[in-house]
């Protein structure tokens, strides 16, 4: 497959293959930048995370560990992680949670989660 030479749209959904997304996403020009796929359009996002973007990822992870701890639920929190399903969807949710017996079923040393592989992700 040939590298595209197209000056991509960023914050914006555009028409693609899933190909087409996982060269462009897999490109050294991009590891900073958070990319979405879903019904065959991609976007990516390339900005900076301020003060109240990160207060707010704060207070809510904060308040689902606290409900979690509370009510003696397993819970695994996971900030910024890449989930893909092949050829249909992937996204970098800022907070994602694995609960109960999920909690603990990606193993360290996994880079992107699998979704054909691992179970579905809820995003908080």
């Amino acid at each position: 497959m040939s590298e595209l030479q197209i000056q991509l749209v960023t914050d914006t959904w555009i028409a693609v293959t899933w190909d087409e997304y996982i060269q462009i996403i897999e490109n050294t020009a991009y590891e900073k930048a958070k990319g979405y796929y879903h019904n065959g359009q991609m976007r990516i996002e390339i900005y900076a995370l301020g003060h109240d973007h990160a207060c707010d990822n704060t207070i809510i992870a904060f308040a689902v560990n606290l409900f979690c701890t509370i009510k003696g639920i397993l819970a695994k929190g996971l900030t910024n992680c890449t989930y893909r399903k092949t050829g249909f969807n992937e996204a970098q949710p800022d907070v994602s949670y694995y609960i109960g017996e999920n909690a603990d079923v990606i193993p360290y040393g996994t880079s992107i989660i699998n979704l054909d592989i691992y179970p579905h992700w809820r995003e908080c």
